[in-house]
C-alpha cells in the first residue's frame, strides 16, 4: 500500500466512524453513565467486529457467511436476547450509579460493555460487504501480504477506535461535570433502552 493509499483509508475510516450511529450512542451513553473505561469497552469490542468483518473479506471468507448461516443466526439470536436482559436490567435498576472513573462499580462487567460493542458490530453482517467493495480500492486482495493486513489492522484500530474513544472521554467528562443523580438516571434507562432496542432489532431482523 502505497503512502497516499494509507492517508486516504484512514481518512474515510475516520469519517466513517465520526458520523452519529447506533455505535456511537452507545459509546456516549456507556461512558456517561457507567464511566469512561466502559466506553473505551464498547469502542474495543466495535473495533474488534470490525477486524473480524476485515479479515473475512481479505480473505474471501465472507462466503462462509452463507454456508454456516445458521451459526450466524444463533449468534445474533443469543446476542439479541442477552441484550434484551442487559437493557432491561438497566431500566429497572433503581439505585443511582455515577459516571466516576473511581467507582467500584466502573471496574466490574467490563467485559458486558466489551461485549455490547462487538455484538453491536457482528450483528451487522452486511458491514462485510462494506469492507469487500471498500478495500479492493485500495489493495489487491488476491496478492495481499501480512504487511498489508498489518497496516488495514493498524489503521482500523487508530481511526475507528480512536474516534469512539474521543466519543467516550467527552461523554464522560460532561456527566462528570454534572454529577447530578436525576441525570444519571436518566442516562442509565437511556442506555438500557437503548440496548433493549438493539437486541430487539437483532432478532427481530434474523
Amino acid at each position: 500500500m502505497s503512502i497516499y493509499d494509507l492517508v486516504t483509508l484512514t481518512g474515510i475510516m475516520t469519517i466513517l466512524a465520526i458520523i452519529p450511529s447506533t455505535s456511537v450512542a452507545l459509546v456516549i451513553m456507556q461512558s456517561a453513565t457507567f464511566g469512561i473505561m466502559h466506553g473505551l469497552a464498547v469502542s474495543a469490542g466495535i473495533v474488534l467486529g470490525d477486524l473480524v468483518f476485515i479479515g473475512l473479506a481479505i480473505w474471501g471468507l465472507f462466503t462462509i457467511v452463507d454456508a454456516i448461516g445458521s451459526l450466524f443466526i444463533l449468534v445474533k439470536f443469543l446476542g439479541g436476547l442477552y441484550l434484551l436482559w442487559f437493557g432491561y436490567y438497566l431500566i429497572s435498576k433503581s439505585d443511582t450509579i455515577k459516571a466516576t472513573v473511581n467507582s467500584s462499580y466502573n471496574k466490574e462487567n467490563l467485559a458486558v460493555s466489551f461485549m455490547i460493542g462487538f455484538i453491536l458490530t457482528l450483528g451487522d453482517i452486511k458491514a462485510v460487504t462494506f469492507y469487500v467493495s471498500l478495500l479492493p480500492l485500495f489493495i489487491d486482495v488476491s496478492t495481499i501480504q501480512s504487511r498489508d493486513v498489518a497496516l488495514i489492522a493498524l489503521i482500523t484500530i487508530v481511526s475507528v477506535g480512536g474516534v469512539k474513544a474521543i466519543y467516550a472521554i467527552l461523554a464522560n467528562n460532561i456527566a462528570i461535570r454534572t454529577q447530578q443523580a436525576d441525570i444519571n438516571s436518566k442516562f442509565r434507562k437511556m442506555v438500557g433502552g437503548l440496548i433493549a432496542c438493539v437486541g430487539g432489532y437483532l432478532i427481530i431482523n434474523i
